[in-house]
Formats: C-alpha cells, sequence, structure tokens
C-alpha cells in the first residue's frame, strides 16, 4: 500500500514540475532563436523568473464565463483535457526493476486509448463557448486527431509486434540497438502524428490565431486558460516520453542500468527541444495540406513499416 502511495506521489510530483520545465525551456530557446529580449529580463540572471511572472499573470486575471454558454462544460472542459496525460504517466517505464507507476500488461493500447480522450476536453470548450470560432477549433482538433490517430496506432503496433509484446516495460527490455535503424520510419511516423495529435506547429491550425483566435481556448482567461496550456505541455512531456520507450530503447544507455532512469529523461527531454525547435522554423499547415499529409504520407509509411517488420520478423524466426 505505502510503495503504491509513494509511486502516486511521485508520479504527481513529475506531472506538476517537468511540464513546467518544458515551458520554461521553451521560452528560453524561443527567445535565443528569434532575438526576442523579453523572455531574458524577469527577474535578472537569464530571465530565471519569467515562468513566476507567468503564473502571476493567470492567476491574478478574471475568471469568465460568456453569457451564453454552458456553464458547466464550460468550466469541466480544462480538466478534461489535463487529466488523461497524467493518468499516461502513470505506465511510462522510467528505469528497469519496476521503475514505473503502475506496469499494465496491455500498456499500448491502454496509453493511446487514455490519450484519445483530451480531444473530448477541446470539443467541450470549443462546444460549450458560444463562439462560433472556438466550435470551428473544437471541430477541427476532433478531425485532426481522427486523421493522425491511424498512422500512430499502427507505429506503435510495427514495435510492438517487433517485441512480442503489448506491455511499454517488455518492449524496453526487447529493445536491440539495430531496431534503430529496422524501426526508423515508425519512429518518425509515431512522433509526427504525436506533434499533430497536440496541435503543435506546424500543426496547429485548430488554435490557428490568425484566422480563428485561438481556437476552442478564444473564451477562456485566468487560470483555466492556464491549465489548457499545461496540457500543451504535459502531452509534449508524454509524446517525448512514449517515443524514447518505444522506438529510442528507454532506460538502455552505455552506463550501468541502475543509471537507466537518466538516460530516459535525457531522450525524452532532447525530444521536447525538437518539439519546441520545429514550433519556431516551421510555418503553420493550412488545413488540407495538414489532412492530406497525414492520408497521403504518414498512413502509408506506417503500413510500410508494419510490412517491414513482418517480413524481418518472420526471417529471424526461420
Amino acid at each position: 500500500m505505502l510503495d503504491t502511495l509513494l509511486r502516486c506521489v511521485a508520479v504527481l510530483v513529475v506531472f506538476l514540475t517537468f511540464p513546467l520545465i518544458i515551458g520554461q525551456t521553451e521560452h528560453k530557446v524561443m527567445a535565443h532563436m528569434q532575438g526576442r529580449l523579453g523572455p531574458m529580463y524577469a527577474g535578472g540572471f537569464h530571465g530565471w523568473a519569467q515562468l513566476v511572472a507567468d503564473g502571476v499573470k493567470f492567476a491574478q486575471k478574471e475568471d469568465i464565463v460568456p453569457a451564453g454558454a454552458d456553464r458547466r462544460i464550460f468550466q469541466l472542459a480544462p480538466a478534461v483535457s489535463l487529466l488523461p496525460y497524467l493518468i499516461v504517466l502513470l505506465v511510462i517505464p522510467v528505469g528497469p526493476d519496476g521503475f514505473v507507476g503502475q506496469s499494465v500488461d496491455a500498456g499500448i493500447f491502454f496509453v493511446l486509448a487514455v490519450m484519445g480522450i483530451g480531444v473530448i476536453g477541446k470539443l467541450m470548450a470549443g462546444w460549450s463557448s458560444a463562439n462560433k470560432y472556438s466550435l470551428l477549433g473544437g471541430l477541427r482538433a476532433a478531425a485532426q486527431l481522427m486523421s493522425y490517430e491511424l498512422p500512430m496506432v499502427l507505429a506503435a503496433a510495427s514495435v510492438a509486434m517487433a517485441a512480442g509484446t503489448l506491455s511499454l516495460p517488455g518492449i524496453v527490455h526487447a529493445f536491440h540497438w539495430w531496431w534503430l535503424p529496422w524501426q526508423a520510419i515508425g519512429a518518425f511516423v509515431f512522433f509526427t502524428a504525436g506533434l499533430a495529435e497536440l496541435q503543435r506547429p506546424p500543426f496547429d491550425m485548430p488554435v490557428a490565431d490568425s484566422e480563428i483566435i485561438f481556437g476552442a481556448y478564444t473564451e477562456y482567461t485566468g487560470l483555466r486558460f492556464a491549465f489548457f496550456l499545461l496540457s500543451e505541455y504535459a502531452g509534449i512531456l508524454v509524446v517525448s516520453a512514449l517515443t524514447t520507450v518505444l522506438f529510442l530503447g528507454g532506460w538502455h544507455g552505455p552506463l550501468s542500468d541502475s543509471l537507466g532512469w537518466l538516460w530516459t529523461i535525457l531522450k525524452t527531454f532532447a525530444l521536447a527541444f525538437v518539439v519546441i525547435w520545429l514550433r519556431v522554423t516551421y510555418p503553420r499547415l493550412r488545413e488540407d495540406q495538414l489532412m492530406k499529409f497525414a492520408w497521403t504520407v504518414l498512413v502509408p509509411l506506417a503500413l510500410v513499416q508494419l510490412a517491414l517488420t513482418g517480413i524481418i520478423k518472420v526471417a529471424i524466426s526461420q
């Protein structure tokens, strides 16, 4: 009982701190890449207090609910968008020897199913806001999830087929270094589809501020808006950690397995940096380009990876 409680507390601490670290890193990386002075000013050295200032700003803002909104759905939506990522973190292994919140036999199915719940929060926000831009943003988010979920599942199925298990710790245990070139296409598909599900640039049409004024979040202010931002950063953490576990060997590294947790964290934050870099580097795709990319590029690539995995798996077994 005590062991379970400690594991839950540890996962909660990670959930409350790591997304904030990613958010702070995004501020700094974008400031460096774009030559912006603002995020480097607050608090003195390297703008260390910028995140604190953002938190105080959100806490001070008035919590406004539009007159025509469905009040209960409107207020519940941020939590529905955020909590699935906390549940997913519980089953992602960090190190060997049971270093995981809760091991689940069909871990891949569990995380993909739970991550899909987050879009319901965005639909709730879009529908309940009584705003046409919010509704359009919510519908775009749902359409995007439906399009990119298929290649994501196919890529995850490929690595599960290679490992012969649906368990996330089992997949990391079965990993070999030559999986990197073997599953490279699947890794690209999974990570790209994950970015699209998070609506991160260049796949951020559901929140395109120049067209639909931040989509489903248009009417949100203060802490409820901050919860949506936190869910985005938590999503970056989850997608990066899952890519690490499924395709990059998780805790495997050149040093002792006792430091495996360190390799998992380093790989996760390296991928999180890539997510930030892509936001700064690439322009937003149009809605038709975004959908076309999913169905004409990612789905065929995922099927090729699945076939390749099957062929090599059969060849190895003979």
